[in-house]
């Protein structure tokens, strides 16, 4: 049986019964109804057309209009729509990347030959820090590639005025972000382009997919030709692009799930709301910032443990946590400059200090649209109960100490 979250008693990891009689779910992700999806690929199946036909140019019709952006280009993934912008776009040398984010997004600089200068981030909202942007410029830069982390907006003014300023491409990086509202509109039509993933874990679902929003009509023509293998139609390829399509039935997950995403993020925001007022008067838990006036989606909720304040180290709360079969996840840790693939960069060896201290304590709880209220509070009265645990061990080992 598992314990009643009304009763104290000790944690699971010492010796208490779990919270969850079994492993509790990380991500469940919320998908149309198979009549609405398979209603919209009935054609595409029926004809055979099932890539480059109609449904992924009304999904790209249906996303133009919904982000209030000239360009839509749907493409395999978020990976592949961020390499095709910046082989596109021409960028040569440096490109300046936080490097606190999920490993794709300095993927795709390398596949492209360029060199990632990896940013600090901004200790309150965790996306990158403009100044620290500005501090890492060179003469060999060519672009910033900016990241609305969790979904949450990065400060888009300050990085188009950077960028304006120095003459340097700006990406955004929006895998978490369809949804998301900077100052009150939709995500989407900022920088030279934005690039949004589709994939199970996000609140719009193709299976796997990615999408590319632009107002430049000439950078969306030559993404179209990448994700074609630079072929524009003549058989004869502008330059080296990819297999970057998008099928047809994953065009229709994503047509079928359109409607569902205010709903989402809405309760996205709710569930949010919930953990942060169940736990923010623990001592050591602290929360992503979000500005008023933005929209964050809440693709993850993320708390960051204060291991002095709190007691116990994030790694230590994690297993705790799964002991009462509560899944969470370090996203993203360690950060890109702790990782092999970019040991060997000139930049290597840069101390980001806000990056590492944010990273080395963010913990990352469940949170999808079918999540109870009641979980959250259990999962909440976990970490409590834990925290409190924790304490009264540690301070009848210093009443020891003291004694000896």
């Amino acid at each position: 049986m598992a314990a009643d979250a009304q009763t104290p008693g000790l944690p699971a990891s010492m010796g208490g019964i779990p919270l969850f009689q079994e492993k509790f779910r990380f991500i469940k992700p919320t998908l149309p109804s198979w009549t609405d999806v398979s209603n919209l690929y009935e054609h595409s199946y029926e004809t055979q057309m099932i890539t480059n036909s109609d449904l992924v140019g009304n999904l790209e019709d249906e996303v133009e209009e919904r982000l209030s952006v000239k360009e839509c280009v749907a493409v395999s993934s978020c990976t592949s729509g961020l390499m095709l912008v910046m082989k596109a776009l021409g960028l040569k040398g440096e490109v300046i990347i936080p490097s606190f984010t999920f490993f794709a997004t300095g993927h795709a600089a390398l596949w492209n030959g360029l060199d990632p200068v990896l940013a600090d981030c901004y200790s309150d909202s965790w996306t990158l820090d403009p100044i620290a942007a500005e501090r890492s410029i060179t003469e060999r830069t060519s672009a910033i590639i900016a990241v609305h982390l969790y979904g949450n907006p990065a400060n888009v003014d300050a990085l188009s005025t950077l960028a304006t300023k120095y003459g340097l491409k700006l990406i955004f990086d929006s895998a978490h972000a369809f949804g998301s509202k900077y100052r009150g509109a939709p995500i989407g039509q900022y920088g030279d382009a934005e690039v949004f993933s589709l994939s199970p874990t996000k609140l719009l679902v193709a299976g796997e997919g990615g999408l590319v929003t632009t107002n430049d009509a000439s950078l969306a023509a030559a993404v179209r030709a990448g994700r074609n293998y630079g072929d524009t139609g003549a058989y004869d390829p502008a330059f080296v692009g990819l297999n970057a399509r998008m099928s047809e039935f994953n065009a229709a997950l994503a047509l079928a799930g359109l409607p569902l995403v205010s709903r989402k993020v809405h309760k996205h925001n709710q569930i949010a709301q919930l953990y942060t007022s169940l736990v923010s008067d623990i001592r050591g838990i602290t929360f992503q910032s979000v500005h008023p006036q933005d929209t964050c989606t809440y693709k993850d909720y993320s708390i960051h443990i204060n291991s002095g304040l709190f007691g116990m180290s994030r790694d230590a709360l994690a297993s705790a946590l799964a002991a009462e079969n509560i899944e969470t996840k370090r996203y993203f840790y360690p950060p890109l400059h702790r990782q092999r693939v970019f040991s060997n960069l000139d930049h290597a060896d840069v101390r980001l200090e806000t990056t590492e201290n944010v990273t080395n304590g963010i913990l990352s709880l469940p949170i999808y649209e079918s999540l109870p209220d009641e979980a959250v509070r259990r999962i909440a009265f976990g970490i409590r109960r834990i925290g409190t645990a924790q304490e009264h061990n540690n301070s009848s080992s210093a009443v020891q100490q003291r004694g000896v």
